[in-house]
């Protein structure tokens, strides 16, 4: 069994008969968000070794969390059962403690948590609130987060407050995405014609590392193109094969990837940049004539991104995002673990670099 299925029979076995029991007056939503690769479908037996098992986030109100978790928490300890499908209830503990904290409560004899939404909002995304979100704040979302607090599953939503800010985040605004889609373009114009040219000279290492550095921006544009957040390194290709894309992607990104000569590879990748303006231009959005050939004077099969960026920062409607550099999101600047995982230092960079 995978551990959302897991966590799900034991709220309706075990936590939601005991609320009712303790606290039958309380509103509050039950979830599995925030960490864990069960909340991607992506856990196995090995997952099993940490943070895996029976677990149930409850989000209540600030004034019911200040007059119930902490109580709760302890009253749970002493009832809840050792194990429950052959599953331990005491906590995994590596990497992530038990909740604990202002607005956060948990303990390690079990898995049951109690938080605020706007705590876990804030530790996800440094906002308390997702309404009216400016687009500086959704540039500095690490996707990885966003799709981490929009996956996973709610079990019971009382107030709907939960499933509500779960559907605002579901996915960028349109403008926002287009800005995100013309930047990555911008990363392929900048390196493409470099598999070719490293090649040339007889670094056939460096032109390997520069096409696989372009095999991971072609699988970014396919999770853009196909509006899913992508996930992080661990589970990056396992998402990216789940896609509709991935299918007329995947053949040539192996290609640029197993190909012993600089030609092939530069070949397969221009050959997937096509597949991405053909996806584009199918929907409707940022349409321009995709042209692959030569880079200027020199043989390096390439595409024509610059076009590629105009015609996506073409289609920007709001002019203060239009106008930004061709610089990116939070994703597109940086893939350092403690940047996208910090969110206040996350929106920081982002406001520094294009604010």
């Amino acid at each position: 069994m995978q551990g959302i299925e897991l966590s799900r029979r034991f709220y309706t076995d075990i936590v939601r008969p005991w609320l009712r029991e303790v606290a039958p007056e309380l509103p509050y939503s039950a979830a599995l968000i925030g960490y864990g690769s069960e909340l991607l479908g992506f856990d196995d037996e090995v997952s099993r070794d940490h943070n895996w098992g029976p677990r149930v986030h409850i989000h209540l109100s600030q004034a019911d969390f200040d007059d119930h978790a902490r109580r709760l928490v302890a009253e749970f300890s002493k009832v809840v059962p050792a194990n429950y499908l052959g599953e331990p209830i005491g906590w995994r503990s590596r990497p992530h403690p038990p909740a604990n904290g202002p607005e956060a409560a948990g303990a390690i004899e079990h898995g049951l948590e109690f938080h605020t939404l706007e705590a876990r909002l804030e530790a996800h995304f440094a906002v308390r609130s997702v309404e009216n979100l400016t687009a500086l704040q959704w540039l500095g979302f690490a996707e990885q987060k966003l799709l981490a607090f929009t996956a996973g599953a709610v079990f019971h939503d009382a107030d709907g407050r939960l499933s509500r800010a779960r559907e605002r985040l579901a996915y960028f605004p349109d403008d926002v995405w287009l800005y995100k889609i013309a930047c990555q373009w911008g990363r392929i114009a900048e390196e493409q014609a470099f598999v070719g040219r490293t090649g040339q000279v007889g670094d056939d290492l460096g032109s390997r590392v520069i096409a696989a550095r372009l095999v991971r921006d072609v699988m970014r544009m396919g999770f853009l193109l196909e509006r899913r957040y992508a996930p992080y390194a661990k589970w990056f290709g396992s998402g990216f094969a789940r896609l509709p894309i991935a299918g007329v992607l995947s053949p040539h990104l192996e290609q640029a990837v197993l190909a012993n000569e600089w030609k092939e590879r530069g070949e397969a990748l221009a050959a997937a940049y096509m597949e991405l303006a053909q996806r584009q231009n199918a929907l409707g959005i940022a349409a321009f004539k995709p042209i692959v050939g030569p880079y200027h004077d020199r043989p390096f099969t390439t595409i024509n991104a610059d076009d590629a960026v105009e015609a996506a920062r073409a289609a920007i409607a709001d002019p203060s995002i239009r106008q930004l550099p061709v610089i990116g999101s939070l994703d597109q600047v940086s893939d350092l673990t403690p940047l996208l995982e910090a969110s206040d230092l996350s929106q920081r960079v982002m406001h520094r670099l294009l604010g």
